[in-house]
């Protein structure tokens, strides 16, 4: 499930860059980056606790070290790329 939902979150923070290179209103596909990033986040932490309350040790000895890592920059990258319209648009207003 996170898979998807991550997947979506790039595919929504593409097209807020491209809404915006092409002039058009990009603040939507900003909200719906952002949202499916955090649904993301959400995802992947239903899915520790799953194994937790399996006792699944192993899988989170694998899976969670790997996974915090990758989990913070997916969550700073796709924060900094929905922002960045904002961020142009104001500097191109000075």
């Amino acid at each position: 499930m996170w898979v998807i939902v991550g997947v979506v979150a790039i595919v929504a923070t593409i097209t807020n860059l491209c809404m915006y290179k092409s002039g058009k209103d990009y603040k939507l596909a900003m909200a719906m980056g952002l949202s499916f990033t955090a649904l993301t986040l959400c995802a992947e932490y239903s899915l520790v606790s799953d194994w937790v309350k399996v006792e699944d040790w192993a899988a989170l000895l694998d899976v969670v070290p790997g996974m915090e890592r990758a989990l913070w920059v997916f969550t700073i990258v796709s924060i900094l790329l929905n922002i960045a319209p904002i961020i142009l648009e104001q500097k191109a207003k000075k």
